[in-house]
């Protein structure tokens, strides 16, 4: 009796667990612009440590060239992670900006990626890695798609790209047709079949609507601020105008912890949830460490992925769910 009892305990105590082990098999990390907590943002080195450490997405930002191409840089401008500054010290605009468009690619390979740099050249982050320590490019989007479809090959596995197009209204201000470039290099590389291991990401959800008219299978995410501008999208009436053209959102991480809620209207939508951006080292005070933040996130609000800095972590915390 005592062991037939123990059986009964123990597969009761499975079925409790069995959501949990589901739940965090079905959610996802993504390597925001690629391991940005040990390698420098957005350089290949970084996307395929980001790789190496177990992502299942890697986040190229994209912006364009003079020449007109995608490369994978946060900013439309050039110096905060680059030495362009010193290479090119007079292609400033009035404003006091290297922009990104208005260099070749070839000048823009030219440039040494170093960590984040405020304005007077000090890193955001002090204790990642060393500004000026070894050497990195600005790789382009095709480039990065190929590491990361080379690496799948090598390895078997099948990790995903999730891009986020930078300002593509201004950029077509500017005279250069970002969406209609970028969507010619997902068509090359496979990433418009259906059932791509894609995302698409984007804080203007003009771009968005346009990219599902001209490719409605097209996985897409709309990025929501804590701005003024983004009030109505965090609201249930703004999340129903999201679901007639996106997937998922990609709120502030602090949009839910004002509104804990918010996950849920957006699952009874059908819109997955994958907020930004987790650090260790921009921990806010209410958590003992990353993995506590990522808990409470993953299992507690419920979310389905998260942008982080520090993808080591985040596998860990999903690992040890799923033992």
């Amino acid at each position: 009796m005592n062991t037939m009892k123990r059986a009964i305990t123990l597969v009761v105590a499975l079925l409790l667990l069995l959501p949990l082990l589901v739940a965090a098999q079905d959610k996802i990390v993504i390597g925001h612009r690629g391991a940005a907590g040990y390698l420098p943002e957005h350089t290949l080195a970084g996307y395929a440590f980001g790789y190496a450490l177990g992502a299942d997405y890697l986040e190229p930002d994209l912006v364009m060239t003079k020449d007109g191409v995608l490369i994978c840089l946060h900013d439309i401008y050039l110096e905060s992670t680059t030495n362009v500054e010193r290479v090119f010290p007079n292609r400033h605009r009035t404003d006091g900006h290297w922009y990104a468009i208005d260099f070749t690619l070839e000048e823009i390979k030219e440039l040494s990626v170093h960590e984040r740099c405020r304005g007077d050249g000090t890193p955001y982050f002090p204790d990642r890695f060393p500004v000026g320590k070894s050497r990195f490019e600005v790789p382009t989007f095709t480039e990065m798609i190929e590491l990361v479809q080379g690496l799948n090959k090598s390895t078997g596995r099948n990790v995903g790209i999730y891009p986020e197009l930078k300002r593509p209204s201004w950029h077509a201000q500017e005279g250069h047709p970002m969406v209609e470039r970028f969507l010619d290099v997902l068509r090359a590389y496979g990433y418009l079949k259906l059932g791509a291991r894609i995302y698409v990401q984007c804080f203007e959800p003009d771009t968005l609507q346009n990219l599902h008219r001209m490719e409605p299978t097209l996985p897409l995410v709309q990025l929501i601020s804590n701005s003024r501008s983004y009030a109505k999208m965090r609201t249930e009436n703004g999340l129903d105008e999201i679901a007639t053209y996106a997937a998922g959102i990609g709120p502030s991480k602090t949009i839910i912890e004002t509104n804990p809620k918010f996950v849920e209207w957006a699952h009874e939508r059908r819109l997955v949830v994958h907020p930004y951006t987790f650090r260790k080292d921009q921990l806010p005070s209410k958590y003992k460490s990353l993995a506590d933040e990522l808990n409470q996130f993953y299992f507690i609000y419920g979310v389905d992925g998260v942008f982080t800095d520090f993808v080591d972590i985040a596998c860990s915390v999903l690992a040890e769910r799923s033992e």
